[in-house]
C-alpha cells in the first residue's frame, strides 16, 4: 500500500499533501495539549510497532504481497490523533531511509495509512464497543475496526492509482503515471486486502492488544500498572522475526520499479511500455533501500534496518518528551 514516487502525478501528490496539512495540524495540537510528558514516549513505541508490522510482508492472491499497518491498534492504545502522528513518523522514516513509499507521495501514503486507517478503524471500534459491553464485544470491535480500517485505506490507494490514466496522458494517449485504470486498480488492490491483508491486520491488532492488556494494562487503562519492559520485549521479538517478511516473494501491487513495470502482466498481457512520468520522474536514493545493507546477507540487513528504524523513532519521541512541559492531560481516547 506504499505508493512509490512517479505513480501519482506531482499535482495529485500536492493535493494529497495539502489534504493532510490540516490533519497534521490538528493532530499535533491535540498531542501537545492532551498527551502528558510521561506518555509522550508511547508515541515512539507506537511508531515502532507500525514500522515493524509493515515489514512483515505476506503473500497475497495474484502473486503480490501486502502487510499490516497497525493503525487501528495505535488508535485504540493512544487515541486516533496520536496514532496519526506515530504512523506519519513511521512512514517518513520508511521513505527517507529505506525507500519504502515515495517522497513526493508521502502525503498520499499518510492520507491512506495515517489518517483514513486509524480514524476509521477507531470509530468503528468505538461504535461497536459502546454497544456491546463485554470482553468478547471489545475484541470483536477491535477485529472489525482494524479489518475495515485497512480495507478502506487500500480502496483509497486504489482510487488514487486508478484516476491517474484518466487525468494524465501524453499526446499519444498513453498514461504518464500509473497506467492502470480504476477497473484494474480497485480489484487488484482491494480483493487481496479483503481476503488476506485485512485478516492479517485484524489478527495482529487483536493479538498485540491482548498481550499489552495482560502484561501492561497501564498502557491502555489510566491508573493501571504499566510495564514498559514487557512492551520493549515484544518489540525486540518482532525485530528478530522481521526476516519472515522476506519469505513473501514479489512486489506489492503498484510498487514495481520503472525497469519492471513494462513487463507486468495485467489480464494476461504485459504493459509493454514505461510511462513517461515514471521514466523521467523524481528519483531519490536511500541509504538502506528495501531494508538491505550492502555487503550483508538479506536477513542481517533486514534485522539491522528494523533496529535502526525502531531506535530512531523511540529516541525521537523520548527527546520530544524531554522537551515537553508537564501537563495533566490524558492520551486522546482514554
Amino acid at each position: 500500500m506504499h505508493i512509490p514516487d512517479n505513480y501519482l502525478s506531482p499535482s495529485t501528490c500536492a493535493v494529497m499533501c495539502a489534504a493532510m496539512i490540516p490533519v497534521w495540524s490538528i493532530a499535533v495540537k491535540k498531542v501537545k495539549d492532551e498527551v502528558t510528558k510521561v506518555k509522550m514516549p508511547l508515541l515512539g513505541i507506537g511508531a515502532a510497532f507500525s514500522f515493524l508490522l509493515m515489514m512483515f510482508n505476506v503473500p497475497l492472491p495474484g502473486g503480490t504481497t501486502g502487510h499490516a499497518v497497525g493503525g487501528t491498534l495505535l488508535a485504540i492504545l493512544l487515541g486516533p490523533y496520536s496514532a496519526c502522528i506515530s504512523v506519519t513518523v513511521a512512514l517518513l522514516i520508511q521513505a527517507l531511509l529505506f525507500g519504502d513509499g515515495g517522497i513526493l507521495a508521502f502525503g498520499a501514503n499518510c492520507f491512506n495509512m495515517a489518517f483514513i486507517l486509524p480514524f476509521l478503524g477507531y470509530f468503528i471500534y468505538k461504535f461497536i464497543k459502546d454497544r456491546v459491553k463485554s470482553e468478547k464485544g471489545e475484541y470483536a470491535a477491535i477485529a472489525i475496526g482494524s479489518y475495515f480500517g485497512i480495507n478502506i485505506a487500500a480502496l483509497a490507494a486504489a482510487i488514487e492509482f486508478g484516476i491517474q490514466p484518466l487525468l494524465f496522458k501524453n499526446a499519444a494517449g498513453q498514461p504518464l503515471y500509473s497506467p492502470y485504470p480504476l477497473s484494474v486498480s480497485i480489484p487488484a488492490i482491494t480483493i487481496p486486502h479483503l481476503i488476506v491483508a485485512g485478516v492479517v491486520e485484524a489478527i495482529f491488532t487483536v493479538a498485540i492488544f491482548a498481550y499489552i492488556k495482560r502484561v501492561s494494562p497501564g498502557t491502555i487503562y489510566e491508573g493501571a500498572k504499566q510495564k514498559a519492559n514487557a512492551i520493549y520485549g515484544l518489540i525486540a521479538a518482532l525485530i528478530c522475526l522481521t526476516p519472515l517478511g522476506l519469505l513473501a516473494t514479489g512486489a506489492a501491487w503498484g510498487e514495481w520499479g520503472a525497469d519492471e513495470i513494462k513487463d507486468v502482466l495485467s489480464g494476461g498481457n504485459a504493459l509493454g511500455f514505461v510511462p513517461e512520468g515514471m521514466k523521467n520522474g523524481f528519483s531519490f536514493e536511500t541509504i538502506m533501500a528495501d531494508y538491505a545493507v550492502k555487503g550483508l546477507p538479506d536477513i542481517a540487513g533486514y534485522i539491522l534496518s528494523a533496529v535502526a528504524g525502531v531506535a530512531i523513532m523511540i529516541i525521537l519521541f523520548k527527546v520530544l518528551g524531554s522537551l515537553k512541559k508537564n501537563n495533566a492531560g490524558n492520551l486522546p481516547g482514554q
